[in-house]
């Protein structure tokens, strides 16, 4: 990787520009296809939305208390304390990248281009994955109004319609996970105050490690289960950093988008750990908490009564239909990028990377990936989608780590208008915590990891057979300049 190597990217897609789509030609930059009519604020709207903080405590959290008692509020704050490194290394790469494919865009531009197209793949399928996982809850929770809502069906037609619903306006969609978001906050505020106004347990709950055993019984846990349930910690805090699928459709990317993944943190973070203790602290009977399979609703239904437990349970609903539009309208971008970058057969291209004349947005590659998410739901059992996402997480934070220490070593990211402070803390620190939690997750189960190293090998071996060595693809412009876009802003 020599310094030059960002321009003579640009150089090259430039001497491409004339004809390959989506390039300006003699300026090896993007075409401004999308509308930039997104603000600060809207970005963090769309982002949080991804990041789900309510699904986050009533579908992730439990998984954490069943494992490991009270101290999943320690989990939470060393995985806070690790996303606070990782959102700094987001900040300064997307600053310098501000590219609508995301982690892939900045990674291959930093680490070699086998590397994003390794990352890309693992992400993508991750990401398709993870909307059906997502979904799944939908029923869960709508069923409380009525059993007929209870069926697998339900999460399959909420991706078809979601998916209808991302193919809007990029405004539009601001708007509508805005006012969903309100609401998924609002069940969290409820929950939040029913556990502090019911205080019960004592402050050493929230780090002790614990798990059920014969009968209901707490026993005593290993400490290095913290570790390990750290990872899934990161797994409910993940999707900050999402602010740059956007970027492309944010006003002033280049000054503003690092500011929207750290404050997307900041509020997530807090949206998710306050309620988290509530709970904890809150319950009558922690070892029946544990133990529970669904512990926030038992909570609920115990200390509020089951009206309440059905009104917030209408509000995790509507939480897991926003999170699932959020995460449509990220990997939507993420192919269509894919498909500008000519990632693959011509033939496939051209149609995921057609941006429609009048919403402009990336249709086709916002169906097609809520089809195959809905098809996932359908005909893959739950146990392999959650196998098939759990482990991506954590390689693809190790990546962005080194992203982010290499790219100021070889000039990438000179153009980052965000420069996190104390470089390079943050990314070394960020590799390692992340290299550790993925030990300790071979250790707990090596099948999700293996899993994940899987899908990024079989992406190394497309680029390698596939991409490697052609001129015409993979050419990976600058950004689009900012500066000339105010007439397609919409």
């Amino acid at each position: 990787m020599s310094d030059g190597l960002q321009e003579d990217l640009g150089e090259a897609a430039g001497a491409l520009g004339a004809k390959a789509p989506g390039i300006v030609p003699d300026t090896g930059k993007y075409e401004q296809q999308l509308s930039r009519g997104l603000t600060f604020k809207e970005n963090i709207l769309i982002t949080l939305s991804a990041v789900t903080p309510a699904s986050s405590v009533f579908i992730i959290v439990p998984a954490i208390i069943n494992g490991i008692g009270g101290a999943s509020a320690l989990a939470f704050l060393i995985g806070a304390l690790v996303g606070v490194f990782v959102a700094l290394c987001y900040a300064e790469l997307s600053s310098a990248f501000p590219i609508t494919g995301g982690e892939y865009a900045f990674v291959a531009r930093t680490l070699g281009k086998p590397w994003g197209f390794g990352l890309f793949l693992l992400n993508l399928v991750s990401g398709v994955l993870i909307i059906g996982v997502i979904a799944s809850g939908a029923g869960q929770y709508l069923g409380v109004l009525s059993e007929a809502l209870g069926g697998g069906w339900v999460g399959i037609v909420v991706i078809l319609v979601t998916t209808v619903i991302a193919c809007l306006g990029i405004k539009t969609n601001a708007w509508v996970t805005g006012v969903f978001l309100v609401l998924e906050i609002g069940a969290l505020v409820v929950l939040t105050v029913v556990g502090f106004l019911h205080v019960s347990q004592p402050i050493s709950t929230l780090w002790t490690v614990a798990t059920s055993g014969p009968g209901g019984v707490l026993v005593s846990a290993s400490a290095g289960l913290v570790v390990s349930y750290t990872a899934t910690a990161l797994f409910a805090f993940n999707g900050y950093g999402a602010a740059v699928y956007y970027a492309e459709e944010t006003k002033n990317a280049r000054s503003t988008i690092g500011r929207a993944i750290l404050w997307s943190l900041l509020i997530a973070v807090v949206a998710e750990i306050v309620p988290t203790i509530a709970v904890l602290l809150g319950s009558k009977d922690l070892a029946a908490l544990v133990a529970s399979p669904s512990p926030m609703t038992q909570f609920l239904t115990e200390r509020a009564g089951p009206v309440v437990n059905t009104l917030v349970s209408v509000g995790i609903a509507v939480a897991v239909i926003n999170a699932v539009l959020a995460i449509i309208l990220q990997f939507g971008r993420t192919l269509f990028s894919s498909a500008r970058d000519r990632s693959w057969p011509d033939a496939i291209n051209r149609p995921l990377g057609r941006i429609h004349p009048t919403l402009r947005t990336p249709v086709v590659a916002t169906i097609i990936v809520g089809v195959i998410a809905a098809l996932c739901l359908w005909l893959v059992p739950f146990s392999v989608l959650l196998v098939a996402t759990s482990a991506g997480i954590v390689i693809l934070y190790a990546l962005v780590g080194l992203a982010a220490f290499v790219g100021r070593l070889n000039h990438t990211t000179d153009a980052a208008e965000y420069r996190m402070p104390l470089w390079p803390v943050a990314p070394i620190l960020m590799t390692l915590a992340t290299l550790v939690i993925l030990v300790m997750s071979l250790i707990a189960d090596w099948v999700p990891v293996a899993v994940a190293v899987g899908i990024f090998g079989i992406g190394l071996l497309y680029y390698a057979l596939y991409l490697r060595g052609k001129p015409d693809r993979w050419t990976l412009p600058l950004p689009a300049d900012e500066e000339l876009e105010d007439e397609v802003r919409g």
